[in-house]
C-alpha cells in the first residue's frame, strides 16, 4: 500500500479518535460536543472510505464553470479537471495540464510518486492551488469546528444529483460554511471560504463507473515528457 495514502488514512483515523475522546470529555456540557464529534466522525469516515473506491463526479462552479473528479482502484489512478487545467496521477506518471483562454493546452509529464494512482496529496495540493474544494479541506474545517466549543453546527439533509446527502451548517468565530456529503462519501456541495478565499462547488453528476478517457490529456495538447530526461 502506498506510504502517503496510508498516512492520509491514519491521519483521518486519528482525527476521528481524537474527536470521539473530546466529545466524551464534554458530556458535562449537555452532550453538545459529543454530538458534534459523532457527526464529524461519520462525515470524515465516509469521505475516507470514498478515497478507496472507484467513482467519478462532475461539479458546478460559480459563473457557470465546471470541474470533475475521477478515480479508479484497478488500475490505480485519479484525476482532477477544472476549466483552466487538469492533473492526473497514475502508476506511470503525474501529468499536469494547463489550458489557455483560447483553448490551447500544454501538459508536463513527471515521474510517478510513491502515491501513484491514489487520490493523493499531490492531487489535493494542486487542486487547492486553483481554488477547488477537496475532501481533506472539508475534513479540516469540520475538525476545527468540532473542537471549537463556541461553534454552532446544524445538521440537515438534502438530495443532490439524485443522491442523498448529509449537510452541516457551521458558524464559528470568523467563518461560516455549509458542507454536504453523500451517503457514498462524495463531497456533494460546499459554500464558504478556504484559505481565506470564497469557494463554492455543487455536485451535478455522480457515477461508480469511470470512462478511461477521464485520465487522457486534452485533445491536441502539447506534451513535454520529463520522465525521459530524469531516467
Amino acid at each position: 500500500m502506498p506510504a502517503a495514502s496510508t498516512t492520509l488514512r491514519v491521519f483521518t483515523a486519528s482525527v476521528i479518535a481524537s474527536l470521539t475522546v473530546t466529545g466524551c470529555q464534554a458530556l458535562d456540557d449537555a452532550g453538545v460536543a459529543l454530538g458534534r464529534a459523532d457527526l464529524v466522525n461519520d462525515l470524515a469516515a465516509r469521505m475516507d472510505r470514498a478515497l478507496e473506491q472507484t467513482w467519478a463526479a462532475d461539479y458546478q462552479l460559480p459563473g457557470g464553470r465546471t470541474a470533475s473528479i475521477a478515480q479508479t482502484m484497478e488500475p490505480l489512478r485519479s484525476a482532477y479537471t477544472w476549466p483552466e487545467g487538469k492533473i492526473t496521477v497514475t502508476q506511470q506518471a503525474v501529468t499536469r495540464c494547463e489550458t489557455t483562454s483560447d483553448g490551447r493546452s500544454s501538459c508536463v509529464v513527471s515521474p510517478p510518486v510513491l502515491t501513484a494512482g491514489r487520490p493523493s496529496v499531490v492531487v489535493y495540493t494542486e487542486a487547492r492551488k486553483h481554488n477547488l474544494v477537496t475532501p481533506p479541506a472539508v475534513i479540516r474545517l469540520l475538525t476545527n469546528a468540532a473542537l471549537d466549543r463556541e461553534a454552532s453546527i446544524e445538521q440537515s439533509d438534502t438530495t443532490l444529483a439524485g443522491h442523498h446527502a448529509t449537510c452541516v451548517d457551521v458558524t464559528r468565530a470568523g467563518e461560516r460554511f455549509t458542507a454536504c456529503v453523500t451517503t457514498e462519501g462524495v463531497l456533494a456541495s460546499f459554500t464558504g471560504a478556504l484559505d481565506g478565499k470564497p469557494a463554492e462547488i455543487t455536485l451535478s453528476r455522480y457515477t461508480d463507473t469511470v470512462e478511461a478517457t477521464a485520465f487522457d490529456v486534452p485533445a491536441e495538447a502539447k506534451v513535454v515528457d520529463n520522465r525521459t530526461a530524469t531516467s
